[in-house]
This record gives C-alpha cells, sequence and structure tokens, in this order.
C-alpha cells in the first residue's frame, strides 16, 4: 500500500463517522453531493486498483460501509450504487490493462477523495 492511500484510509473513515446523520436529514443534506461523488471515486478506485495490481475489495468494501453509513432509503441508495457503478464502468471502457495512464489516474483520484473527504469533514462534521 502506497503513502497515500495510507493516508486516505483514515480520511475515509473519518468521513463515514460524520455521514451517519439520520437518513432523512441526509438526504436533505448539503453534503450529499460530496458523498454521491465519493461513490462514484470507490468505484473508479475499485476497477483502477484491481487493474495495476491491488487484489482484494478495499474500495467495494468501503461502498458498503458508506452505506451502511448513511442507511438510505431505497431511492438515496440506487442513486449511490448508480454512481459507484459510474465510476468502475468509466475506467472498464477505457483500460484493458494498467498503463501509466491508469496509474496517474489512480493518483488524481486518490487525491481528489482525500480533498474531497477534508472538506467535506471540515465544512459538516460535527
Amino acid at each position: 500500500m502506497n503513502v497515500l492511500a495510507t493516508r486516505l484510509i483514515p480520511l475515509f473513515l473519518g468521513a463515514l463517522l460524520f455521514t451517519s446523520a439520520p437518513a432523512a436529514r441526509a438526504a436533505e443534506s448539503p453534503f450529499e453531493g460530496q458523498l454521491i461523488r465519493l461513490a462514484e471515486i470507490l468505484g473508479s478506485l475499485h476497477y483502477l486498483r484491481n487493474l495495476c495490481g491491488e487484489s482484494g475489495y478495499e474500495w467495494r468494501n468501503r461502498m458498503q460501509a458508506l452505506l451502511e453509513a448513511e442507511d438510505p432509503d431505497d431511492t438515496r441508495r440506487a442513486r449511490f450504487v448508480a454512481s459507484f457503478n459510474h465510476g468502475y464502468r468509466t475506467f472498464e471502457g477505457t483500460y484493458a490493462t494498467c498503463t501509466d495512464s491508469a496509474i496517474e489516474a489512480i493518483d488524481r483520484y486518490m487525491k481528489e477523495g482525500e480533498a474531497l473527504t477534508r472538506d467535506t469533514a471540515t465544512r459538516f462534521g460535527n
């Protein structure tokens, strides 16, 4: 696991802690867009990291943890899942092998996920 991934683990977990507000409040929350984007990033990382040598379900498990923390209704859950799947399929359609470009995409998404998580926690955390 690289240094950036090691730094992101606590941040992603921290994001899950502050998102555990009741579902009714979260559905109207100002950070809904950030959570949907985070789901897309997790889907992208799930595909790309496995393509480039990481084996396992770490990023899918993080998505599952986000869903458990949010406990969304069916409609909202479908939006989260669709966003995760969109991130996954976007890169699945672009990369069949790990390339320098795929590695660069991983780095960009790791940084964006970190910044998104930090910003959301700073602005909306308790």
